[in-house]
């Protein structure tokens, strides 16, 4: 049985920072990520790491936003920096990723943890 159990979030000042992990079992895979869902808009894709190693991440957290894994533990992080008020959401842990064409989806995931930025 797969889980992912997300935890983290927060309410945060505009500018800040918060870090998120996602502690994953029966599964063990590089092939994890995140996505988020703003209140009234549909899930986006925020990163995630393809199974070759390489990262993904949307253009508006590039620059601002790194994935990063400890395999030892099998927990995947998300650090967020010089957060926007426009970050807010419920954010996802994801894991098998499913890339078709532009759209990319996933076969597992978390229950989601709520990030909060004020500005």
């Amino acid at each position: 049985q797969v889980q992912l159990v997300e935890s983290g979030g927060g309410l945060v000042q505009a500018g800040g920072s918060l870090k998120l992990s996602c502690a994953a079992s029966g599964v063990r895979t590089n092939n994890m990520g995140w996505f988020r869902q703003a209140p009234g808009k549909k899930r986006e894709l925020v990163a995630f790491r393809r199974g070759g190693g390489n990262t993904v991440y949307s253009d508006s957290v590039k620059g601002r936003f790194t994935i990063s894994r400890n395999s030892a533990t099998n927990t995947m992080y998300l650090q967020m920096n010089s957060l926007k008020a426009e970050d807010t959401g419920v954010y996802y842990c994801a894991a098998i990723f499913k890339e078709s064409g532009d759209d990319v989806g996933a076969e597992y995931w978390g229950q989601g943890t709520q990030v909060t930025v004020s500005s």
